[in-house]
């Protein structure tokens, strides 16, 4: 099986065309990242209407950190695309109220969540199973958002301040998209639509900012892990990416540990949208459109990507 390529206005090399037959695995020497299974150049080819473009009716996800700010943009926007989304967050309270909340409201109501510390992989491996339960065994979408901030100096970091921020931003992320893998492949397997791993990350991961040393440390190792997980599972037909937010109107107190004076948190939005080609901070749901944006059929051709939403924040000199 073979087929042409057109790569810079040039020809591509016949074996850079060439698809693997169906079997068992190349060595990774012998692959090439070029090169897709021919059910997914199959599925990729076929013709869709822009409905079914733009559709994620009947699509199973599981979205960490999903009862405050960005995590909860992203429930309600997939939910509202008629996703079956499970849920949690590390506060039970927050979590039942979001549940009541959403249970009232008809397009959301199928919504489900689970009690979970995402720094504990304990708690990590019962929350893909409960989702596995909830979502009837199927889960097409991960969305890694659960993360938490620290503003601390470097010289004033301790062992235990680094080793909480490494496991809930990234040792979470790597684990969880273990976890999920089988339930990804299967369902993508049989030359239907990719599943998907959307992480979030920061721009934190590609800027400096005082006295974000470790945060942005997790933040730029998640934008890595994205590609290189893109990389390794393109052939199971699951696609990975990332978004990157910049400066987005959430509490950050919250995340971050401090009590943080309301002037301060807004002297703070005031630099960064002074920084910002927009002049703007961002809403929760702009960063939650794009996550649903990289889970459609639409965008079956973007993997190993870390997309800024940053009001042009980190392209400003």
């Amino acid at each position: 099986m073979r087929w042409d390529c057109l790569h810079h206005a040039h020809l591509m090399t016949a074996h850079e065309c060439d698809i693997y037959p169906p079997g068992p695995r190349l060595p990774w020497r012998q692959r090439s990242i070029h090169l897709l299974r021919p059910q997914t150049v199959a599925m990729a080819a076929s013709g869709r209407s822009r409905e079914e473009r733009w559709s994620l009716a009947g699509k199973t996800a599981l979205v960490t950190g999903g009862s405050k700010g960005i995590g909860r943009a992203i429930v309600e926007e997939l939910a509202g695309f008629g996703v079956r989304v499970h849920t949690c967050a590390r506060g039970d309270a927050d979590l039942q109220e979001c549940l009541r909340r959403w249970g009232a409201d008809g397009r959301l109501a199928r919504v489900t969540g689970t009690a979970c510390d995402v720094a504990a992989r304990a708690d990590r491996e019962r929350l893909v199973a409960a989702a596995r339960e909830e979502l009837g065994g199927r889960l097409d979408i991960l969305v890694n958002n659960a993360g938490q901030t620290m503003f601390r100096p470097a010289t004033e970091t301790t062992a235990e301040d680094y080793a909480r921020l490494m496991a809930t931003n990234l040792d979470s992320c790597f684990h969880l998209a273990q976890l999920a893998h089988p339930l990804l492949v299967a369902a993508a397997s049989g030359g239907g639509e990719a599943s998907s791993v959307v992480n979030v990350s920061s721009i934190a991961g590609f800027v400096s900012y005082p006295a974000l040393s470790v945060y942005s440390a997790t933040k730029a190792a998640m934008n890595q892990l994205t590609r290189s997980l893109a990389v390794e599972w393109a052939n199971d037909n699951v696609r990975v990416n990332c978004v990157a937010p910049g400066g987005v109107r959430t509490d950050i107190a919250s995340s971050s540990g401090l009590k943080l004076d309301p002037e301060v948190a807004r002297k703070m939005g005031e630099a960064e949208m002074a920084r910002a080609p927009l002049r703007r901070i961002g809403e929760p749901e702009d960063i939650a459109s794009i996550v649903a944006f990289l889970c459609m059929p639409a965008a079956s051709y973007i993997t190993g990507q870390v997309i800024c939403a940053d009001g042009g924040r980190t392209i400003a000199a």
